[in-house]
């Protein structure tokens, strides 16, 4: 009876372990320059979404906590998400609107360097989540993504 019970431990912990690895895991920008040299340096440099915290920082004491925190969704990477962005003491690389917040979670691309791993067909609409009238008043944002995002 042992050698059962033991048997079904040790099959949980194998396939809950490889389920769980599996999940897309949220590695912030700094971990696809190493591939991606050319398209971070142009982030870094040209995209606001960069420094996307640094904009709502300077209003935060011009709000409240919670208004502050809900400018998380789309100033900074994978907020509310598992994995995802909780503070700038906790995961300070995500504290800006980073390459996963259109890509995807990267965890499991930069591990097999697959394409199959991260978004890469990125329609305009899934811009829609922070780039919308009600968020914004005046801003049109298909140029920049059509001239290259990064």
């Amino acid at each position: 009876m042992k050698r059962i019970i033991y048997a079904a431990i040790i099959v949980c912990c194998v396939w809950g372990g490889a389920a769980m690895a599996q999940e897309k895991i949220y590695v912030g920008s700094a971990a696809c320059k190493e591939c991606h040299e050319d398209e971070y340096e142009k982030f870094i440099r040209f995209s606001r979404k960069a420094h996307s915290y640094q904009s709502i920082k300077k209003m935060e004491t011009r709000l409240t906590p919670e208004e502050f925190a809900s400018c998380f969704e789309c100033h900074t990477t994978g907020y509310g998400k598992s994995g995802g962005f909780v503070s700038e003491k906790e995961t300070p690389g995500l504290m800006n609107a980073g390459c996963e917040v259109c890509h995807g979670p990267g965890s499991l691309h930069v591990d097999s360097q697959e394409t199959e791993d991260i978004k890469v067909d990125l329609p305009v609409d899934d811009c829609l989540g922070c780039h919308n009238s009600d968020r914004v008043e005046v801003f049109d944002f298909k140029p920049l993504l059509f001239g290259g995002g990064h």
